[in-house]
């Protein structure tokens, strides 16, 4: 998490731009798989818009279940949000 502090009218302001992850889950027998490739397709769409991402990355959660995820600043959570309609997301 960044905190930034800036004075605006002489009021010193604080602002928190907190990491969200946005994860995408895969389910069955093929779910590792299928998480792995759509990392590619994360960072693709990310380096095509020029977009910036703190990590892309999979994980498999047990032989039928595995996701995929991108941790992204707030601020630049909806461009993803929007465009690629994760399943979830949380505060990373």
């Amino acid at each position: 998490m960044s905190i930034f502090v800036f004075r605006k009218n002489n009021k010193r302001i604080i602002t928190v731009n907190r990491k969200i992850k946005l994860i995408w889950d895969f389910r069955g027998e093929d779910a590792l798989e299928m998480a792995k490739h759509h990392c590619l397709h994360l960072k693709e769409f990310a380096l095509a818009d020029s977009l910036s991402f703190h990590e892309i990355d999979f994980k498999e959660l047990d032989n039928f279940y595995a996701l995929a995820f991108i941790i992204v600043d707030e601020k630049d959570m909806k461009i993803y949000r929007d465009s690629l309609k994760p399943h979830r997301g949380e505060i990373a």
